[in-house]
């Protein structure tokens, strides 16, 4: 029987979190210093791990889904989160600064080509660098996917997802005036970059708790309290970004540009009932890009915790170990 085949029991098949071989701080340039992390094998297959938020950071979970014998794993945390430097700051912060970033990473590390393995924003951010240096990429890895459009935004910053959820999305919106709810990313931006911090935690608490509610489908609808100078980082850098379309040129980019990447492989990992990230764009996606296979995960939302998720990723990182060869 395939290992992976129960679905309540893919998680358990993650593989242990090893300590990496390779901690660092990385001047990358504009007031910023990154945190850099290896682990796995240093002679393995090269894969970098791109986070979502933006602002969420890595966490040794995110090493799991490898086989540590065979992959070499690249996880950064991004501009302005995590153990990276300035701690929530936006200055010099924008898609192409992380896109750099990314390169600068692979050429310092003396990789020729990698893997790229990404969630939500990771997957907007995958598919933007691949785009921007496709002789770099082997292969992209994706899950839950987020093309970074104005109807993904509106989705879910604008009442779509609040449908299903009104009880959670009215929490969401009734700390904001009622003149300025036709635009509650414009409204949480002055609060979450007013200066005061105190207002700053706050709504940064309740813009976070509103993503965090919708990731899994086993969530009841309370993401409980992060802690705030956290939540203060992840919303002010996803904020920042959705104000500013996420800086790309056009909407819908990301689909436009796909012609620069078909020829390399792809595997899409979408959660049937993914409320933050709903289906669509993974289908899309899917649709524009001839060597990618879509994986429509049943009884999944959006979460890389998700256990149906994850053991689709393993799955697929293990038959890529097992069919690659550096």
């Amino acid at each position: 029987m395939d290992k992976y085949a129960g679905q309540n029991n893919a998680a358990r098949h993650l593989y242990p979190a090893r300590d990496p071989f390779d901690q660092r701080m990385v001047s990358v340039g504009g007031g910023h210093v990154i945190y850099l992390e290896q682990s796995g094998n240093p002679d393995g297959i090269p894969v970098v791990v791109l986070h979502g938020g933006p602002g969420g950071g890595c966490s040794p979970v995110m090493r799991r889904f490898f086989d540590p014998q065979k992959y070499r794993v690249v996880l950064f945390d991004q501009r302005g989160c995590g153990r990276s430097r300035p701690y929530a700051s936006v200055t010099n912060n924008t898609t192409w600064d992380l896109v750099a970033d990314i390169e600068l990473i692979r050429t310092e590390l003396g990789i020729d080509r990698w893997k790229v393995f990404g969630g939500s924003w990771g997957a907007t951010l995958a598919l933007v660098y691949a785009q921007a240096h496709p002789s770099a990429v082997r292969s992209l890895i994706l899950r839950g996917v987020f093309l970074a459009t104005q109807s993904e935004l509106q989705w879910f910053y604008g009442g779509g997802a609040g449908r299903f959820w009104p009880d959670v999305w009215q929490r969401f919106v009734e700390v904001i005036p009622e003149d300025e709810r036709d635009d509650l990313i414009g409204a949480y931006h002055k609060r979450l970059f007013s200066g005061h911090m105190p207002t700053e935690m706050a709504y940064g608490k309740t813009w976070s708790a509103w993503e965090n509610a919708l990731a899994s489908m086993a969530n009841n609808g309370h993401a409980g309290d992060a802690p705030g100078d956290y939540a203060r980082a992840f919303a002010r850098l996803e904020n920042h970004y959705f104000m500013n379309a996420a800086f790309l040129e056009t909407d819908g980019q990301i689909l436009r540009d796909m012609h620069k990447i078909a020829h390399i492989p792809g595997e899409i990992v979408q959660g049937r009932y993914d409320m933050i990230c709903p289906p669509q764009s993974a289908w899309e996606l899917a649709q524009a890009w001839p060597n990618a296979r879509l994986h429509m995960v049943r009884n999944a939302g959006h979460a890389l915790s998700e256990p149906a998720i994850s053991g689709e990723l393993v799955r697929i990182m293990d038959r890529m170990a097992e069919n690659d060869e550096l």
